[in-house]
């Protein structure tokens, strides 16, 4: 252990000259926590939309009013007919138009039939969603208090209320899911180029060579050379969730201890990749392109931190059990969201362990055949 920590202060020492260090461990994640904490995100607000009210009457004001008083839509205009509906939708300038026709407050008054028309612009077929599901609410809660108006004696909602409660993230903020699912993506991104380029750049400056000559062994090398590394991972979780916590209140209901035990089981992985593309690469340019398109990009699309697995075709779901991010993700999200402990998340950990013994196992066999 004398000879690792004396590599491993070398490696300190490297580090500390090296003027970009600073920016990457320190300033970038913080720096991309704050972005994707604000942009990574699936709600919709300020939904623009349009109306036209053909009516005029108090009960067709009513329901204007619901949309001007809901938090997630924003008249943009207010139209004559709907022959003007399409420039607003052709420009971008609404999302939606809500149509409501002539005899609306009449037929409201007679408790007749009636029908607004939404029309919605569908080239983003996910956020488009969303807000049709918003304007379904805000129109369903319009019609709640007609009939509540008309009827006094029954319940708003006819003989059945349903009571829904949502439990781990009540509000439904999107945030909240992301940016644990940030923490994993950063760590995984950060420790992976920066161990694999570590060990190409000895390569490429005839060092590594030189250490293979000396009394340390295979394993004493590998431990010195990562070590350093997983100290940053552990000094960048630190920094992020203090980010997480206190900037962004992103609820912490579960063992701090627990997560710092799981975030070193998954460094044994990151760190283990980072080896395995050094003993492919011979320029640290060609690591850090390695990385990226061969394994960094394919694992973030299939471990269900943009995409949900369960979207997935079937036969590419069995391909998601291969990528350490996805238990990452369930293991870090459990922690931070619904508390829960090392009793139900075992099955993760002990797949994200084996996955990174077998990825360090494997890139050190590697490494020793081409440099031993």
């Amino acid at each position: 252990m004398n000879r690792v920590l004396h590599l491993v202060r070398k490696e300190l020492i490297e580090l500390k000259r090296d003027p970009r260090l600073f920016a990457i461990v320190i300033i970038a994640p913080i720096v991309q926590l704050n972005v994707l904490g604000y942009a990574a995100t699936t709600d919709v607000k300020d939904i623009p939309i349009a109306i036209v009210d053909a009516d005029r009457s108090t009960a067709s004001r009513e329901l204007v009013q619901r949309f001007e008083s809901s938090a997630n839509f924003k008249i943009v205009a207010s139209l004559r007919s709907t022959s003007e509906i399409d420039p607003y939708l052709d420009r971008g300038d609404a999302w939606m138009a809500l149509s409501i026709p002539a005899d609306y407050g009449r037929r409201v008054a007679a408790s007749r039939p009636t029908s607004v028309q939404l029309v919605a612009d569908g080239t983003d077929s996910n956020s488009t969603g969303v807000a049709m599901g918003y304007a379904q609410e805000v129109i369903a809660g319009h019609v709640q208090d007609l009939v509540a108006a008309a009827a006094p004696g029954l319940p708003a909602g006819g003989l059945v209320q349903p009571e829904i409660r949502v439990w781990f993230n009540a509000r439904l903020e999107s945030r909240h899911f992301m940016i644990p699912g940030i923490l994993a993506l950063l760590l995984l991104v950060i420790t992976t180029n920066l161990s694999a380029m570590a060990i190409v750049r000895e390569k490429e400056i005839g060092t590594l060579e030189q250490l293979n000559v000396t009394p340390l062994q295979r394993w004493e090398l590998i431990a010195g050379k990562l070590l350093p590394y997983a100290l940053i991972g552990i000094i960048d979780v630190v920094l992020v969730l203090i980010v997480a916590i206190y900037w962004f209140d992103v609820p912490m209901r579960g063992s701090l201890p627990l997560l710092f035990g799981m975030c070193l089981i998954y460094l044994l992985s990151t760190l283990g990749l980072g080896l395995f593309v050094s003993t492919v690469s011979k320029t640290q340019q060609q690591a850090m392109m390695t990385s990226i398109f061969f394994f960094l990009t394919p694992m973030v699309y299939l471990s269900g931190f943009v995409f949900p697995i369960e979207n997935m075709p079937s036969w590419i779901q069995p391909l998601t059990y291969l990528i350490p991010l996805r238990y990452f993700l369930t293991i870090v999200r459990g922690i931070f969201l619904k508390g829960i402990g090392l009793e139900i998340l075992w099955p993760h950990a002990l797949a994200l362990f084996t996955w990174g013994l077998a990825m360090l196992t494997l890139a050190t066999l590697r490494s020793s055949k081409r440099l031993g």
